[in-house]
């Protein structure tokens, strides 16, 4: 009888899945590039501000990840960031977003730059040449964009949250701001070693966001991220920190921040 139930409710979330509208605003599209660093062909979703096509302006860029999640409610695992219906709720945004569709079963090894002994992973610098050495240039050389580290950003969530606090101090010399959602700095020590070891430019920028529910160890590893960035040299100024009371580690969390994290990441564009 619980197997008939089961077997139902799959059936149910199914063929709602299948038969879902797309939420996709019209200034979302996607392409598809070869990403020889991953031996794969990786799907891309952009977002044009709403001005482009009638402008000869150049924007900046924000790479995020996990763009299954960003913008489309049928393609997104448990709810979506609507971060294309916030941007087109602003009448001057002046950003390109680019949204990189995680591997799937390949997301953890895409998403952490070392491997832990329990959940593997570790192939992050392969992901992030990719974005560095391939993806970024393609979007540059095809869309009206301002590369420069201070025009351009990276942001995620969870991992993704990882992977951009790990890109910002890899390659400052491209992207010039991070928004690091929940980051899972559980993860790996590692990620500690490597700020303690690296030079951050003064102009680097990190916009942290967490909820207090999501584990014991999150806001404390936070903290103790904050505080090692602190005594690198990194001004006040250029941390942003925003816990939330009663977060949880979720797309809702994600999706209600996100406006104040773009808003503040992209200030000075």
């Amino acid at each position: 009888m619980q197997l008939r139930h089961f077997l139902i409710i799959f059936l149910i979330c199914f063929f709602l899945r299948i038969s879902a509208q797309s939420t996709a605003s019209q200034q979302v599209d996607t392409f598809s590039i070869e990403a020889p660093q991953l031996n794969v062909k990786k799907k891309i979703w952009i977002y044009l501000p709403k001005k482009y096509q009638n402008s000869k302006k150049a924007y900046s860029v924000m790479y995020m990840h996990d763009a299954q999640n960003l913008f489309d409610a049928k393609t997104s695992y448990v709810g979506e960031w609507k971060v294309d219906e916030f941007l087109d709720s602003i009448s001057e945004n002046k950003t390109i977003i680019i949204g990189i569709e995680h591997g799937n079963e390949k997301r953890i090894d895409e998403l952490t730059p070392y491997p832990h002994d329990k959940y593997g992973g570790g192939k992050g610098d392969d992901y992030l040449d990719f974005i560095t050495h391939t993806l970024k240039p393609y979007v540059d050389k095809n869309y009206r964009t301002k590369p420069d580290p201070n025009h351009t950003s990276i942001v995620g969530s969870s991992l993704g949250g990882l992977m951009s606090f790990y890109a910002i101090l890899k390659h400052p010399e491209i992207f010039g701001s991070a928004g690091v959602f929940s980051p899972s700095f559980w993860f790996n020590d590692e990620i500690y070693k490597l700020v303690e070891k690296t030079d951050i430019p003064k102009t680097s920028r990190f916009y942290f966001l967490m909820g207090s529910d999501e584990s014991e160890e999150m806001v404390p590893d936070l903290e103790k991220m904050i505080s090692l960035l602190q005594r690198k040299g990194v001004k006040p100024k250029n941390i942003e920190k925003l816990i939330i009371e009663g977060g949880k580690h979720n797309e809702a969390l994600w999706s209600n921040n996100f406006p104040k994290a773009y808003l503040w990441l992209t200030k000075n564009n």
